[in-house]
């Protein structure tokens, strides 16, 4: 019991014991371990102190002269932030139970040691922990409906400067270091950060997501710092913030930026101290957090207009990944389509599905504005009104002509061969589309005579 760490050091203790010889005992004990123990032997007394003042932990007798401490829990005076355990006399074990399902993290049968306390603190503390990650669980989802990331040629740099990140990680374990993914809206910056938090050894551990565009300014301290009953107006309980309840993980900031500038500072110091400060309360709170920001604009050029702290954007950018943008990825728009198809069409429970090369030259042929988030929509969209296996994406317009045949970057000669003679052809055609079929004018673009432009059109064919 001894080699366990004391959760009560520096904590704010209410002890609700009758016993006055019992309260004594237990009270010595939590303030040689460093707590600040608030005794009291009834529950009306308990209610006051509960009104007035924070506590980390409470330790509570169930049966009191003035009543039933399970009144406590179901009219839910203990803050959120309280981790209550509760004492029982031998054969107690129903009325335990029940104070579990009213709220309480952990119970002891009387007689025990002082010894046993740090053990039911830290089950609370892990209970109200688990509890907040519970709620944040539609926010710990990777990967959006039809997406996963997908490494290309166009992503090597990117992937090898993940590997040596994911080196250091392991190697650390703790204290990780900040990482800022910067990219367009819908490049998959979301997806880089659960890939890497999958990736890491903090695998087993929570992966809280906040899109910090959606919280308003007034909000936005509480939600991710946590804050105590009363701190504001409509602080009715107390409430742990996403720091918190990324202790041990990975907390992924989206659109940093957005942050008011005086929240920034707090995220600055929050990364710095390792240790955050709810509102209102008078002590911090140790965490151990990685933290992953994304900005969909380069936060350089906001830290010049000053709409980002420039001290915060340093710390952030010791660890750099940026994600180009889908029109500038070449072919990997192919593999990632083929990439997204296949899983689309696995969710919808559809086999042998492709895509046609004039689908795929369709492709190759959009800028999309939405990067990787708009291709996947446009697939499942293709893949649900298709009328065959292929997919032509038709909806996308017409292919150019020069990306339908051997001008398509995604060609290959076929085993079976093919007509050099129809190159040359479609070269000329080109030609004589682009000069309005002025001869002289098309043989100058192609380096030829007007005699041999002229003898092509008449039907000559080059000799094998």
């Amino acid at each position: 019991m001894a080699a366990i760490t004391e959760p009560s050091a520096g904590s704010e203790v209410l002890l609700l014991e009758d016993d006055s010889i019992l309260r004594k005992r237990l009270a010595a004990h939590l303030a040689s371990t460093g707590a600040e123990v608030t005794e009291v032997s009834t529950i009306a007394d308990a209610r006051r102190a509960l009104a007035g003042l924070h506590f980390d932990f409470a330790l509570v007798d169930l049966h009191l002269p003035d009543g039933d401490a399970l009144e406590l829990l179901r009219e839910g005076a203990f803050s959120e932030n309280t981790g209550v355990v509760v004492m029982t006399a031998f054969g107690g074990i129903k009325e335990a139970v029940e104070a579990m399902r009213q709220g309480a993290g952990d119970y002891l049968s009387k007689p025990f040691e002082p010894a046993e306390l740090p053990i039911a603190f830290m089950r609370c503390r892990e209970k109200r922990t688990t509890a907040r990650r519970d709620e944040l669980r539609s926010n710990e989802q990777f990967t959006a409906a039809g997406q996963d990331l997908h490494f290309g040629e166009s992503l090597s740099g990117v992937r090898s400067r993940l590997e040596m990140v994911l080196s250091s990680d392991r190697r650390l374990e703790k204290g990780l270091p900040p990482v800022l993914i910067e990219g367009e809206t819908g490049t998959g910056k979301s997806l880089l950060a659960g890939w890497l938090h999958r990736q890491g050894p903090r695998s087993a551990k929570p992966f809280v997501r906040v899109n910090c565009a959606a919280l308003p300014d007034m909000l936005a301290e509480s939600e991710l710092f946590g804050h105590e009953r009363g701190a504001f107006t409509d602080a009715r309980t107390a409430r742990i913030g996403l720091f918190e309840a990324a202790d041990g993980g990975s907390l992924f900031l989206d659109d940093i930026a957005t942050l008011a500038l005086p929240t920034q500072a707090k995220v600055l110091s929050a990364v710095e101290d390792h240790a955050i400060r709810r509102l209102g309360a008078s002590k911090e709170v140790r965490i151990d957090v990685r933290l992953i920001a994304a900005s969909n604009e380069p936060l350089e050029g906001l830290v010049a207009s000053g709409e980002f702290r420039e001290d915060l954007y340093h710390r952030l950018h010791l660890i750099h990944l940026a994600l180009p943008p889908l029109r500038d990825r070449g072919l990997d728009v192919i593999a990632l389509a083929r990439h997204m198809l296949e899983r689309i069409a696995r969710r919808h429970r559809l086999r042998e599905v492709s895509i046609s090369p004039a689908g795929e030259a369709r492709l190759l042929a959009q800028r999309w504005p939405g990067n990787a988030r708009e291709l996947a929509h446009v697939i499942e969209r293709e893949l649900i009104f298709a009328r065959g296996p292929r997919l032509e994406f038709e909806g996308l317009g017409d292919p150019p002509a020069a990306a339908m045949g051997w001008r398509n970057p995604i060609w290959r000669i076929p085993q079976e061969g093919f007509s050099i003679d129809s190159v040359v052809a479609d070269l000329i055609e080109e030609a004589l589309r682009e000069t309005n079929h002025n001869i002289s004018a098309a043989a100058r673009r192609l380096g030829v005579t007007r005699e041999f432009l002229r003898y092509r059109l008449k039907g000559g064919e080059s000799k094998e």
